[in-house]
């Protein structure tokens, strides 16, 4: 179901409530200020505020213009300007579904403000990068950036942001499934909005508590606010709160079991969408005609929708969308009797359902776990710092006092001369172990992020091995015995024996996933072994061929964690290679030595400049670093242009 959320525009004013003659009197009047006006703060907010006419029936013109103003801000040194681009822009990105460009301009706009703008601008900010990322699924990272706008608004006494960040934030609690608490946000958020009076943000309001009624069960409830909701849009005009009260609309009635006004409500939904390129609408109307269209005969019925709602939510990267359209999949067809094509979609809900809790999880274990190590680290870095401040005081006044009292005496002075040396070699330790402890704060963050990590692999790949394995094996011995029992025409003999390869197959690729989240042998065998096991894996299933040398590595005792490290940075070394270097030939080499063990992993591909990954962003160079990092080691890299690729890690054990 659809919640309602909003970014905020930093716009001179509001052209949605205006009747064509006005909108035609302020689309002279901005003419000619765009003419008149010279390169300065005035022309570029002019520019936005004409490309803002065109918003919602013209989405090039009004991309033209705000590149435009931007263009403009940024020749004359205007950051207000250049982040304001911003708030206008990712309005149109997100009816596209662009969800992740819109992202990179917000978060943009948000370090220019935190530099040059002032409270409101930041909490407006704030707001748009949260419902970004809510717009992506991640709702924790959103519900932090509404309560950091929030705040803000609530110091400056800000109604409009204090509204939208408590209608967000409602949205934010539903989506977690907290129903009772998203109502009360929601009604926080209409009290404001009717204190404004201010009918799109009533309607906004109302949408949250609508659905927030929806989950709770109080259908008729939730009804009646959808209709006050599309009575409202046809008084502003307004195609996207009419949008919301149709989807709505049709939500309610599905839920009552009136499936023909459901149902026209959502088509109509479908055929606005499709015709003015508004794909997060259009998914989510799909969702609603799946559902209506299951509980008939033949159920085969939903399967257009369902497909046109996968291929939606996989564009838009909107996970939580797709997987309960592959679980709307896989009952269709267990209702049609499809049972294969029932289990491969049950497969892929159970895989994307499990990524998107082990995902959550990891995150919130990971930053527990930091936070904690960073308020121990800090608590200790304060102590001694008052402790240093209070010896400094001390021993200032036995100075003071010495000087009165004994300053003419030579030997005295020598004693103050030695007090001080003391006292200054004392200074450099207490120093000297401030900075150790924040050394030791990263790696504990560090290290926290990594056992976090490889808790959820081991969880992933025996929920996998064990859960799913054992389902697919059963499965497996039950046809085989229905086989025996069975009088099969060479026909139906030959698609039995394709499903059982079929079946196979998946068990296989099960035991590969369960294998690479977390190799049985290097838990049973060692570091050596497993490694072997990689390399001849690669071997037999790739074109490249990998040389696998070690020297006193099967004997060595190693702690868990630095094994599991040392096989994620070959693992990850060996995963570049295969998709990058377009190599012939690997090397891999382990060496210890005394407390020392060293990690070559040579190619002979294609090269590259080295150069980039100083400013790269991807992840395997992040995670190998970080490993590097974790273990207190030394990591070259060396390569040459169509010579290949060298990198040598040293790590001290």
């Amino acid at each position: 179901m659809k919640m309602f959320l909003q970014q905020i525009l930093l716009a001179w004013f509001t052209l949605s409530a205006l009747n064509l003659t006005a909108q035609m009197s302020i689309r002279d009047s901005l003419l000619q200020r765009i003419n008149a006006a010279k390169n300065d703060s005035n022309a570029v907010h002019a520019l936005y505020a004409y490309g803002e006419l065109f918003e919602s029936n013209n989405s090039d013109s009004a991309a033209h213009y705000y590149h435009k103003a931007r263009a403009l801000a940024q020749k004359i040194g205007y950051k207000k300007g250049v982040a304001a681009f911003a708030s206008h822009y990712i309005v149109l990105l997100n009816n596209r579904g662009n969800f992740k460009e819109a992202l990179g301009f917000a978060q943009e706009a948000l370090e220019i403000y935190k530099t040059t703008g002032g409270k409101k601008d930041l909490a407006t900010a704030y707001l748009n990068v949260g419902s970004e990322w809510q717009y992506l699924s991640d709702f924790t990272l959103a519900a932090d950036y509404y309560l950091q706008a929030k705040k803000l608004a609530e110091e400056i006494n800000d109604q409009r942001l204090q509204r939208i960040s408590n209608n967000n934030l409602a949205s934010v609690f539903i989506e977690l499934q907290e129903f009772e608490k998203g109502k009360q946000y929601a009604e926080k958020s209409l009290l404001i909005a009717k204190e404004l009076k201010n009918e799109y943000a009533v309607s906004s309001s109302m949408y949250n508590i609508a659905t927030a009624y929806m989950h709770l069960g109080q259908y008729n409830k939730a009804l009646e606010l959808y209709k006050e909701i599309e009575a409202s849009a046809q008084r502003m005009a307004d195609d996207m709160v009419r949008l919301d009260g149709w989807l709505g609309l049709a939500d309610a009635y599905s839920a009552l079991g009136n499936g023909v006004l459901a149902g026209g409500n959502y088509n109509k939904v479908i055929e606005y969408a499709q015709k003015n390129d508004i794909p997060e609408y259009h998914m989510y109307a799909c969702m609603g005609m799946a559902d209506l269209l299951i509980k008939t005969k033949p159920p085969m019925g939903a399967k257009k929708y369902i497909d046109e709602g996968i291929a939606i939510a996989a564009r838009l990267g909107s996970k939580l969308e797709l997987k309960d359209l592959y679980l709307k999949a896989s009952e269709m067809h267990e209702k049609a009797g499809m049972a294969a094509a029932a289990l491969e979609y049950r497969k892929k809900f159970e895989l994307l359902n499990d990524s998107i809790i082990g995902e959550k999880s990891k995150m919130a274990v990971s930053n527990l776990e930091a936070k904690y190590e960073f308020e121990k680290k800090e608590s200790t870095i304060k102590q001694l710092t008052a402790e240093n401040q209070l010896k400094s005081f001390d021993i200032g006044k036995k100075n003071t006092l010495n000087y009165i009292l004994f300053g003419g005496t030579g030997t005295l002075l020598l004693i103050l001369i030695l007090s001080y040396t003391s006292y200054t070699q004392k200074q450099k330790l207490q120093q000297q172990r401030i900075t150790e402890l924040e050394k030791e704060k990263q790696l504990a963050a560090t290290e926290a992020v990594l056992k976090g990590e490889e808790q959820e692999r081991t969880r992933l790949a025996k929920d996998l091995h064990d859960g799913l394995g054992g389902m697919l094996s059963g499965i497996k011995y039950s046809m085989l015995n229905m086989k025996q029992n069975l009088v099969l025409t060479a026909e139906d003999a030959q698609h039995f024996e394709r499903s059982m390869d079929m079946l196979d197959s998946s068990i296989q690729e099960m035991r590969r996933l369960a294998h690479n989240l977390m190799p049985a042998a290097l838990v049973k065998f060692g570091l050596d072994t497993a490694l072997k096991d990689l390399c001849n894996d690669i071997n037999q299933n790739s074109a490249l061929k990998i040389t696998y040398q070690s020297i006193g590595i099967a004997e060595a005792k190693l702690s868990q964690t630095t094994t599991i490290a040392i096989y994620r940075i070959v693992q990850e070394l060996l995963n570049n290679i295969l998709k990058h270097a377009a190599a012939a030939n690997a090397i891999v080499q382990l060496t210890q030595s005394g407390n020392a063990i060293a990690v070559t992993v040579e190619d002979d591909g294609k090269g590259f400049d080295t150069t980039v990954l100083d400013s790269t962003k991807g992840i395997g160079w992040v995670n190998i670093r970080s490993r590097v990092d974790f273990l207190k080691g030394r990591l070259d890299i060396h390569a040459e242009a169509g010579k290949g690729t060298s990198v040598f890690v040293e790590l001290t054990v």
